[in-house]
């Protein structure tokens, strides 16, 4: 254990250095996508760390089991959520859903001990206080659970969906990390000047962070409504060329039906035929639709680049 804790602590120190540069730097640059991955490297070994100091310090029941394996739930689930999909993320999310369930049931049932146990705990924090946050991190753990079956009984989802899904549980995790750092004031005292030890000063970075996720989630759903005006109510995707729209240079002659389909601003709608290479291949609205910021991955979104404005058929 004495060779654990310092890996555990750099780990840490590491997962909320790299947590904020994410935070702060372009979404969807390679700055962004390489420290959003250390991230998650930092956070797994961090959680994983705790869990076996838990394990050999006390037993199964310590909480720092239960808090290892629920941050390296909120980061693997996170990460899948910007992968391509593919049956080894959906095993993924399976796997994590059965144990994010056994650990809100586990979190409920100490919540409950916690509760109706008097006096302070040996960290000085009255039990009743324990049991509450319990109580909220269950909550969480659940909310968490029912978009986990979401996704596996109706598939990942696209766009704006998909982005709210990876920021919030990336989000969670930091929290996790910069919680258990800055809420004791001896670990702050370690590392930081005096100033920066007091009550409002430690908490300044929890309020940052969760200012900066819920800003970041009301910029994907604004975005969100404004690709849907845009589309209107029944407006499908074009399997066929816009007759309003003038035929492609060299492109005059040619039938309706073979002229180049252009991309319009919102996704959804019939599947569009599109030639490459020397075999056909469809692609419909979960290809390429529209929602978020144009900087992010296109495999997420699915936003056009600039090349791909045009289509032939």
């Amino acid at each position: 254990m004495q060779v654990l804790l310092p890996i555990h602590i750099a780990a840490g120190g590491l997962a909320i250095v790299l947590g904020a540069v994410a935070l702060i730097v372009k979404k969807g640059g390679t700055t962004h996508r390489r420290s959003g991955l250390l991230f998650v490297y930092a956070m797994l070994v961090m959680g994983f760390s705790a869990s076996i100091m838990g394990f050999l310090k006390n037993s199964i029941n310590d909480t720092n089991v239960f808090v290892g394996f629920m941050t390296a739930y909120f980061v693997g689930t996170a990460l899948t959520a910007v992968r391509p999909v593919s049956p080894w993320t959906r095993r993924i999310d399976a796997v994590a859903l059965t144990g994010i369930v056994g650990l809100a049931l586990g979190t409920i049932v100490s919540g409950v001990k916690a509760f109706n146990t008097p006096g302070p705990s040996p960290g000085g924090v009255p039990f009743r206080t324990i049991g509450v946050m319990s109580f909220v991190l269950a909550t969480v753990m659940t909310l968490a659970a029912i978009g986990d079956v979401r996704i596996l009984r109706s598939g990942m989802p696209r766009g704006g969906r998909r982005l709210a899904r990876h920021l919030w549980r990336m989000c969670f995790a930091l929290f996790i990390a910069a919680g258990s750092f800055f809420s004791i004031r001896e670990r702050v005292a370690k590392i930081l000047p005096e100033p920066f030890t007091s009550g409002p000063m430690r908490a300044l970075p929890i309020l940052l962070l969760f200012g900066a996720m819920f800003y970041w989630l009301w910029r994907v759903r604004r975005r969100a409504f404004a690709a849907l005006e845009r589309r209107g109510p029944h407006h499908p995707y074009p399997s066929s060329p816009d007759p309003s729209l003038p035929p492609s240079p060299g492109e005059e002659g040619k039938p309706k039906s073979r002229q180049s389909l252009r991309f319009l601003p919102w996704g959804g709608g019939a599947p569009l035929p599109v030639r490459g290479g020397s075999k056909s291949r469809r692609v419909t609205h979960q290809t390429f639709s529209f929602v978020g910021s144009t900087s992010l991955n296109s495999r997420v979104l699915g936003r056009p680049s600039p090349r791909m404005r045009k289509v032939n058929s």
